[in-house]
């Protein structure tokens, strides 16, 4: 099976039904399915052809979902970018996975323009998807389907905070086989109603539109989560029941009287990208009893990995869950061999929704996809460190590469962050190291503080040494407004710590 068919199979069963609400439009899955046919005969005449890679520069909008399954019907490449992404980032990209064409929306086209045509010719958009969607008025027939399960579907560059982008190679088996999995334990079915706020540059917001159209159900698409009161009255008005978090999120829901909307419809909310602080849960569980929260995890390197089923929340808040349908997990020392319950090492992924490879980066590929247990597969080694419970249940621990040694003590940032957010007052924590010639390096909680609450470090550090082993607890505590993020919503930590030192 391909992508484009959870569209074509959808428009089949319910030609005339709600696939996208989106702003006051509503489109069907029948009127989406011949505008992207329309769309696709358009690309086609730019000369995009079979596993050409074409760049999407948009916000969430109908035009995005347009050319993504355009490209699809074309058997080419979808590259989605997130729009604000800076010039110099935008043309590595285009040269790096050597684009065909990039497509935006008018608003960015003459700009954009400039910027490829200084120094990467080869790339000059060739097309662009106009405001105005009269345009596919006009049907053109199906193209005739010629890929195969196994020929790429995306590329999804990382957000290269540790280094340049890399281009994730994503097949349609991935995408597929990750998109089965995910609306399997979800128990998606056609009568969802999804919202989604996140940018579908990144893939957990891709993810919710393909979820969607594979069983048929309608997206709510919003922009970003700049206004909650607004997409809390989104919410109620067009009774959604499917609502995908991040952290960042549920620190702004937690801040507001969720009892002052009619939320009734709720059926569950999903986090990934981040691991839910353990207080959020209970709190966003006390606020919405009624709805079913799956605290998850990923990579986009596979899409997804585990998922926590709501009924063990209360048994193990602080887990992540195990391995998702069709999916196998365990975990291995520094030796590669596998460990034990309870024991620390590196988490290892094996499945059909593993990626394929980092585009153009044999080596760094080679890093990372490795020979597993028998001699016709390779497996995903994550960088995360976890432990296992005696029932399979996973731990995050904190990535390899943020790992800090203090004392000459290993410290997991992440172990300290659940103390803090355990702390009343706290809406957002991060932990950092910072350069100390004593130390090596000095562990610093940063810290947001909910509105109209008065923290002082003080009060902080004897939190944490009531709750942490000595050589865990921060040397120092820094309050700011904001924390920085990534182009995805994560704490962006190589460039918090940047700042942390620079203000000591």
């Amino acid at each position: 099976m391909q992508l484009e068919e959870f569209l074509e199979q959808s428009a089949l069963r319910t030609p005339g039904k709600t696939a996208v609400v989106a702003g006051e439009r509503r489109w069907t899955y029948c009127e989406i399915e011949a505008l992207s046919n329309q769309f696709a005969a358009r690309l086609a005449s730019s000369h995009v052809k079979r596993w050409d890679r074409v760049v999407l520069c948009m916000e969430n909008s109908m035009e995005m979902i347009v050319a993504i399954f355009a490209t699809l019907k074309l058997g080419a490449v979808f590259v989605p970018i997130n729009p604000t992404i800076k010039a110099d980032k935008l043309t590595y990209i285009l040269k790096d996975c050597g684009a065909r064409c990039l497509i935006t929306d008018a608003a960015r086209i003459s700009g954009l323009k400039n910027i490829v045509e200084t120094g990467v010719e080869a790339v000059v958009p060739q097309t662009e998807v106009p405001t105005s969607m009269e345009v596919f008025s006009k049907l053109s027939p199906k193209p005739i389907q010629t890929g195969i399960d196994m020929d790429l579907a995306a590329l999804i560059y990382t957000s290269g905070s540790t280094g340049v982008p890399k281009g994730v190679m994503l097949s349609h088996l991935n995408m597929v086989s990750a998109a089965t999995s995910i609306t399997t334990y979800l128990e998606n079915t056609a009568d969802d109603i999804i919202l989604n706020v996140l940018p579908m540059s990144f893939d957990y917001g891709l993810y919710q539109l393909l979820m969607a159209f594979k069983v048929g159900a309608t997206l709510v698409l919003e922009k970003k989560f700049m206004f909650p009161a607004a997409v809390l009255n989104l919410i109620a008005r067009e009774k959604v029941t499917g609502f995908p978090i991040i952290p960042t999120i549920s620190a702004i829901l937690l801040q507001l009287d969720l009892k002052c909307w009619n939320l009734s419809s709720l059926r569950y909310l999903t986090n990934t990208g981040a691991v839910l602080p353990g207080n959020h849960i209970v709190k966003l569980r006390e606020a919405l009893p009624h709805a079913r929260i799956f605290s998850m995890y990923g990579l986009t390197e596979c899409k997804r990995v585990s998922y926590l089923p709501p009924d063990q929340i209360d048994a193990r808040p602080d887990s992540v869950g195990r391995g998702m349908p069709n999916e196998e997990v365990y975990i291995v020392n520094e030796q590669g061999d596998p460990v034990g319950p309870n024991v620390v090492g590196e988490l290892v992924i094996r499945g059909a929704n593993v990626m394929q490879g980092y585009w153009g980066m044999p080596d760094a590929t080679e890093r990372v996809l490795k020979p597993g247990r028998f001699p016709w597969e390779r497996v995903l080694h994550s960088g995360d460190l976890f432990r296992q419970d005696e029932e399979g249940y996973l731990y995050f621990v904190g990535r390899r590469d943020e790992m800090l040694k203090s004392r000459g003590q290993k410290v997991s940032p992440n172990e300290i962050e659940e103390v803090l957010y355990r702390f009343p007052g706290v809406a957002e924590a991060a932990v950092v190291g910072v350069p100390d010639p004593m130390l090596g390096t000095a562990i610093r909680a940063v810290i947001v503080p909910q509105a109209g609450c008065a923290l002082t470090e003080v009060e902080v550090l004897n939190h944490c040494a009531r709750c942490l082993e000595d050589f865990a607890v921060p040397q120092s505590v820094e309050f700011r407004e904001s924390l920085p993020r990534t182009m995805t919503g994560k704490v962006a930590k190589r460039e918090l710590a940047q700042l942390s030192e620079a203000a000591v």
